[in-house]
This record gives structure tokens, sequence and C-alpha cells, in this order.
């Protein structure tokens, strides 16, 4: 347990107790409960009140878990319920193309593999669900950037040192608010080798009601296999189905995914 922080461990204690207690603890029921140093405990609680995580009753003193925590919970939620939505159809596009498919969420600046479905091909894709790769580099990551208005992409990426992991990956903002812009103009992005040499990529976004369910789907094709008739095919499928699923989780927009 050596890799454990105290703080954090202390902090998720405090979190599991009260997601126990509905009505709330004081800091002396908190502290005596997980038998934390009082003056260290306080600090933790309105650490996480400061931020959202707990609330505090003004009159009975009891902290309770906050809105913070419930958005967060909220997400996951809405994560889970997209990939039960999406997987029907993520298999229909498998099926129609017989390649690798994927499904994915936008996190700051990388992209989240959340689902994945298999070609029955010798020759495919090894990536799995739970990975993080930079979005600026990926077919499906630069679909979630278009989601985004210029001035939050320029916001995000800020700070950020672009990789150059191909000779073909984007290396600078300017050119990928450019690579966005078009994205958004033809309705899919696509990821010519510009992170796993010798696998092109063609992607599209998903949207839900409102602002929720953001994501995007993509279908990788290895370099051997790559056709023009087999592209046009692909893009065609992709839109069609990222624009099946945005039906699916209540996107009433009209062209939803031809941004």
């Amino acid at each position: 347990m050596s890799s454990v922080v105290k703080s954090a461990d202390r902090t998720l204690a405090i979190l599991e107790l009260l997601t126990e207690h509905r009505d709330g603890l004081t800091l002396t029921e908190i502290q005596r409960s997980l038998e934390f140093p009082k003056s260290s405990t306080y600090v933790l609680l309105m650490t996480m009140a400061s931020r959202g995580f707990l609330e505090q009753d003004p009159e009975s003193r009891r902290f309770r878990v906050g809105i913070r925590l419930w958005q967060a919970g909220q997400s996951y939620v809405a994560a889970s319920d997209l990939e039960k939505v999406a997987l029907p159809y993520m298999e229909s596009l498998r099926n129609m193309v017989n390649e690798t498919v994927h499904l994915a969420t936008l996190h700051g600046i990388d992209n989240v593999y959340v689902a994945k479905v298999d070609s029955d091909q010798q020759l495919r894709l090894a990536s799995r669900v739970g990975v993080r790769l930079p979005a600026y580099a990926t077919g499906i990551g630069k679909a979630l950037l278009s989601q985004l208005d210029d001035s939050e992409v320029k916001a995000r990426f800020a700070d950020v040192e672009f990789v150059r992991y191909t000779p073909q990956t984007i290396v600078s903002l300017p050119e990928l608010l450019t690579r966005l812009q078009e994205i958004r103009t033809t309705g899919y992005a696509t990821d010519n080798s510009e992170y796993t040499p010798g696998v092109f990529c063609i992607a599209a976004t998903v949207s839900g009601r409102g602002s929720g369910a953001r994501a995007a789907i993509s279908v990788s094709i290895p370099e051997v296999r790559k056709t023009p008739v087999l592209i046009e095919r692909t893009i065609t499928y992709v839109r069609s189905t990222a624009q099946q699923i945005s039906q699916r989780m209540g996107c009433t927009e009209a062209g939803a995914t031809s941004l």
C-alpha cells in the first residue's frame, strides 16, 4: 500500500461514508467513524465542500454529498448508456465493412475508447477499451474535437506540445483548427497513418439530447485493404451509423452528423 496517497485515500473514505448516510453527518461523527485526525478531517471536508463535492447544512452542520458528485455519477451513467445504445449499431457497421469499429468520448485533449467491435480479419487493429490517445493524432479524436468551438480548442491546446508520431501527424494548433473546420464541413474525419503507421481511419460524431452524450465512432482500415471503393462505402456507412446512434440517444437536430 506504499503507493496510496493518504489525503486522497481519506477523501474517498469520506465520500464512501457519506453515500451511506443520506441525511449527512457532522464533522465529529465523520472523524469518529473513520478515526481520522480532527484537524485534517476538517480541512478535507471544507475542500470538498468548496469544490461542490459536499454540501453542509448551515443549521445542522451536517455534511452531505454535493452536486458535483452527482454530476460525476451522471457522466458514468451517460457513458454506460451510450455504449449499450451504440453497440448494436457498431456491430451492424462492422458487418457491412468487416473492419474494426470504435466508440470514443473526449477527455480533455485525449480520446478514450469506450467500446470496440472487432472484424474477423486476420490482420486487424490491436486496440482495447479504456486506452487514451491524443485526439489531434487520431480520426476519432479529431471528430470529437470538431464538436467544440475554435475558442474551446485553443484553450485546451494553449500549452500543449504536439508530438509527431508519424510523418503525417498534425503538429500545430493552426493546422488542427484548419482540419477541424474541414471536418465540420464534410461531416467526417480521417486519420491517414497519423498515429499508427499503415492504418486509415474514418470517423463521425455522435450527439445526444441537448449537450449530452458527445461521442464519435470510427472504422479502422489497414493500408493493405484500403481501396477508393471501400473508403467511399465506409464514409457513407460511418456517417449513417453515427446519425442513427445520435437519433437513438435523443438528438433531434437535423443533420446531426453533418455538422
